[in-house]
């Protein structure tokens, strides 16, 4: 898929923010991301169109391990009854997915918040390759930075050759634009998701040891171009710091927060 194609996809999938599409195809698939900062309801139809989009403010998960089993359960549970009364339709079957190395554990965790909420069968994927699922990188490193950690995937002729997570995302960067301003990081989450290029200065060091991260976990693999998902780095100018900082190409997507969780969706069986 070419870039114009992926951005179009992201567009309509921003417009089925809370308004649901009516003109789908076949049976409905449902992605759950359960992030940091947003637990993100995505639901597509057979060709893996966004149909609705939902989410609800928790902090249930923290680096994608279940912290609050009954509060996760329940954010996801009140999505998935939001979903099928606008829908018209019960929705059985999810995908959820994980931060690439936080354990089998904590991964059958997040499919065990799903089951609670009451999804009957529940596919589980990395969150770098629910990402790639979007973007369909052939060759080159897709990059999922989250609430707490950055997921690095090496893509060559189509296959995933490498995969690795480090800490460090944008709850990183709300504490410190939090520290610089005097806000609570609940304030300054808000700020950062103004859209402007006012904090960049300050939000420089954390982007940059972001940078970093990427540098360490993609070595070998530095002639592919870096694919940027997430919402962590949707702040103008983070993604030409990124490639000041590597001296790389670094493509970067409109509502890029939306990759991943439509990605999720598009597993779903």
């Amino acid at each position: 898929m070419s870039p114009q194609e992926v951005a179009r996809t992201l567009e309509e999938a921003h417009q089925r923010i809370r308004s649901a599409r009516t003109d789908y195809d076949g049976d409905l698939r449902t992605g759950i991301d359960l992030g940091t900062a947003t637990c993100v309801i995505t639901v597509v139809d057979a060709e893996g169109m966004p149909v609705w989009i939902d989410f609800d403010r928790t902090a249930a998960v923290r680096d994608g391990v279940v912290v609050d089993f009954a509060a996760a359960a329940a954010a996801v549970r009140k999505l998935k009854a939001t979903a099928e009364a606008e829908l018209g339709v019960e929705l059985h079957n999810a995908a959820t997915a994980f931060p690439p190395c936080i354990g089998e554990a904590d991964s059958r965790a997040c499919r065990f918040v799903l089951e609670g909420a009451g999804f009957d069968e529940v596919t589980l994927i990395d969150e770098v390759s629910a990402a790639n699922k979007t973007l369909e990188v052939t060759d080159g490193v897709v990059i999922d930075v989250g609430g707490g950690s950055t997921g690095v995937g090496v893509f060559q002729s189509g296959a995933l050759t490498a995969l690795d997570d480090r800490p460090g995302g944008g709850h990183h960067l709300d504490l410190i634009l939090a520290g610089s301003r005097g806000l609570t990081v609940a304030e300054a989450e808000e700020l950062k998701r103004t859209g402007t290029d006012d904090h960049l200065a300050i939000l420089r060091p954390g982007i940059e040891r972001i940078g970093s991260s990427i540098r360490d976990l993609t070595r070998g693999a530095e002639h592919l171009e870096l694919h940027l998902a997430g919402g962590a780095l949707m702040l103008p100018g983070a993604d030409t710091t990124i490639s000041k900082y590597l001296g790389r190409s670094v493509r970067a997507y409109p509502h890029a927060l939306l990759i991943t969780p439509l990605g999720i969706a598009r597993y779903a069986s």
